[in-house]
């Protein structure tokens, strides 16, 4: 019997084959994935997530940054915190709230409009994203009311032990949705709901024995590394568009190939070495994606509310 991860590994395989704007350099695996080391990549900024706080305070507070965990092609037009990318600054604002102010009840989340989720992240609030930002976070907030009396904590701990079982739970909520069409065919990547359990467990809120059956995080950072790094390789054509900046049509032939490939090719590295997992290969490349080398070229932008 299949669930959402082995469907979105064999959509995103069945992708792979028949990309035609995006390649997986098979060739440079067996190397590519000798050569990484877990713990060389230097950290995340930790003053943009937060720690020390109660079960449920964390649990709301991954939930919540997930949930609004998108928007990466707007990020160029952000006001940013000084040396933090879009993300870090999302991040950070919202954790500084919580640390002031601890975590918003499900109601108040539940009627939380754009004025007030700008104002948290230092944003204006006629910015369309944060318009977007607000929706998804009414959807959680009624979501954690109507089902799991109003606590983040129950609903991280409702997947009995299964990070599978809880992507599948957020698969169906608009706040995590992440599906995508090729050739007819639905391609959930569902990039969010999976890495809501990533960081559920690995903030100790929930233990998850099945993490290792996650995907990658289908994003738009860590398939530019893996070009920079000669595992995909794009046409030239789609490579002069994102050089120019051009955004990336979510949902076009050229985006859903740049995601699935990638969650392929880590697929790849993933069997190559036995001793990791796609969510740990994820957030090595992931950190490594913010050195100057990977900054120094542009990497694809798409308007959407999965990455």
């Amino acid at each position: 019997m299949t669930d959402i991860v082995d469907e979105i590994r064999a959509a995103c395989a069945w992708v792979s084959g028949r990309a035609r704007h995006v390649e997986i350099v098979t060739a440079a695996i067996p190397g590519y994935a000798a050569s990484l080391c877990r713990g060389s990549e230097a950290g995340a900024d930790p003053d943009a997530h937060l720690s020390g706080a109660d079960p449920e305070t964390l649990a709301a507070f991954w939930l919540t940054l997930d949930a609004i965990n998108f928007g990466s092609g707007w990020f160029p037009t952000l006001r940013k915190r000084p040396g933090h990318s879009g993300y870090l600054t999302v991040a950070a604002g919202l954790k500084d709230r919580f640390a002031a102010h601890g975590a918003w009840s499900a109601a108040e989340l539940a009627r939380i409009g754009a004025p007030e989720i700008a104002a948290v992240l230092g944003q204006d609030p006629d910015h369309e994203l944060m318009a977007l930002f607000a929706a998804s976070l009414r959807d959680l907030g009624t979501r954690l009311s109507d089902g799991y009396g109003a606590s983040a904590l129950a609903l991280a701990q409702s997947a009995d032990g299964s990070a599978v079982a809880l992507v599948e739970r957020l698969a169906g909520w608009c706040c995590f949705a992440d599906v995508s069409r090729y050739e007819g065919r639905a391609v959930p990547f569902l990039k969010r709901a999976q890495i809501a359990a990533a960081d559920l467990h690995r903030a100790g809120v929930a233990r998850f024995g099945d993490l290792d059956r996650l995907t990658m995080f289908a994003d738009n950072l860590v398939p530019h590394v893996l070009r920079i790094d000669g595992v995909l390789r794009f046409s030239p054509a789609l490579v002069a568009r994102i050089d120019a900046g051009e955004l990336i049509e979510h949902g076009s032939a050229e985006e859903v190939e740049i995601r699935a490939c990638a969650v392929h090719a880590i697929e790849l590295i993933a069997a190559a070495r036995p001793d990791s997992c796609p969510a740990d290969i994820d957030e090595l490349l992931w950190l490594r994606g913010g050195e100057p080398r990977y900054k120094a070229s542009p990497r694809h932008r798409s308007r959407c509310t999965a990455y």
